[in-house]
């Protein structure tokens, strides 16, 4: 039975050297498996390489004298990999034969070329990407140095500074790949680009508003980041200011991207920009109080309110009280007055201190409040 099987053995191994040797444009098809092999090394080493430098700077997050290193090697993580890949696939090209003096058969002195030439723009690639996320590092300390100061619109312009540096540093890689690495011909697909111009100005008018409705905002300041503010039909804070969008986050919690072209041409209402928060309320008393006592209500809620800190005294919106009309059913004191600083919370914590103080005055004083009531009067035949 060895006997037999031992012929079919070796028939087998032939047959698979064979197929291992057969050769594709000079190359065995074992080295195409040898580049499999080198690319996937590559490409684990580069993702163990990421993993080390970023459990590195995660044990590096808590120590505030250290945060530069710590966003260094989270910039210097991702492009990193990237290099390694590259390194990867400029010496697998060493897997196969390529046509030279001493070399007749294999890949053309061309593919080892462009071969190169890729692998030196992974390299460009690379080292871009990593200018990219230095971005980052620069956005951190402008929003570092414009927290010192008083006004915001310096946090505006700290998103918009990161998103034209991006722009920039893309362009202008995509460019010196294509120009000194790849050696296309620019001037070429520059006049493509420039027939082309008129179609992508056309389609893109949308966002060329949007551009300058961004400008508008930055040179008339309806509002800043930070501010609270309604337009559209929602109400909320501003988070960030683009050059598409503005986003607001509501009162809801849901994040709202509002088109700036949109945005310049609605009304606008900057609530943060209130001096004060004021309130408007109406007390009603039963028909049966006294005049003197409708006065004593009236002396008791003035009172309260001189009483109270945070109502504005400002000669122009000192508080207003006033027995102001008679209604169906009660008679009613016309209350109104302005809590300053214009905090909302502290806004509602004023409205309850002062609603307390007078349902305690009040029945102090037996003075009721009026609730919808109703009298009949019977006839007797006689």
């Amino acid at each position: 039975m060895i006997k037999l099987a031992f012929p079919h053995l070796l028939a087998s191994v032939k047959q698979l050297q064979d197929i291992v040797n057969y050769e594709i444009v000079g190359n065995e098809l074992w080295r195409f498996g040898l580049l499999l092999l080198v690319i996937l090394a590559t490409l684990i080493v580069g993702r163990f390489v990421r993993f080390i430098i970023d459990r590195t700077a995660q044990r590096l997050e808590r120590k505030d004298d250290i945060q530069l290193l710590q966003s260094f090697l989270c910039c210097v993580s991702r492009p990193i990999s990237v290099a390694i890949f590259a390194g990867g696939l400029y010496f697998s090209r060493w897997c196969f034969r390529f046509v030279s003096e001493n070399q007749p058969l294999g890949f053309s002195a061309q593919t080892n070329e462009t071969w190169i030439k890729i692998s030196h723009a992974v390299v460009a690639i690379a080292i871009a990407y990593f200018i990219y996320r230095l971005v980052d590092i620069i956005e951190f300390y402008l929003k570092r140095l414009t927290g010192r100061t008083d006004t915001k619109l310096d946090d505006m312009l700290v998103p918009v500074i990161r998103k034209t540096l991006r722009i920039f540093i893309a362009a202008i890689s995509a460019l010196f790949i294509a120009d000194n690495i790849l050696e296309m011909q620019l001037g070429t697909v520059l006049a493509a680009a420039g027939v082309g111009g008129l179609a992508i100005a056309l389609a893109a008018q949308e966002t060329i508003a949007n551009f300058f409705g961004s400008i508008n905002i930055f040179a008339d300041r309806p509002f800043q980041v930070g501010d609270r503010i309604r337009v559209g039909g929602f109400d909320g804070p501003v988070e960030e200011v683009g050059f598409r969008s503005t986003r607001i986050r509501t009162l809801d919690g849901h994040l709202i991207t509002a088109p700036n072209s949109k945005v310049v041409n609605e009304m606008v209402e900057n609530i943060s920009k209130r001096p004060f928060i004021k309130r408007l309320t109406n007390i009603s008393v039963t028909y049966d109080t006294p005049p003197d006592k409708v006065e004593k209500a009236l002396q008791i809620i003035k009172d309260i309110l001189a009483d109270t800190e945070q109502v504005n005294r400002d000669p122009d919106l000192v508080p207003r009280v006033y027995f102001s009309d008679f209604q169906s059913f009660y008679l009613n004191i016309l209350v109104i007055y302005w809590v300053k600083p214009p905090d909302y919370w502290l806004f509602q914590e004023v409205n309850e201190k002062v609603n307390l103080r007078i349902m305690r005055a009040f029945e102090s004083e037996g003075i009721e409040f009026a609730f919808p009531t109703q009298t009949l009067y019977l006839k007797k035949d006689q």
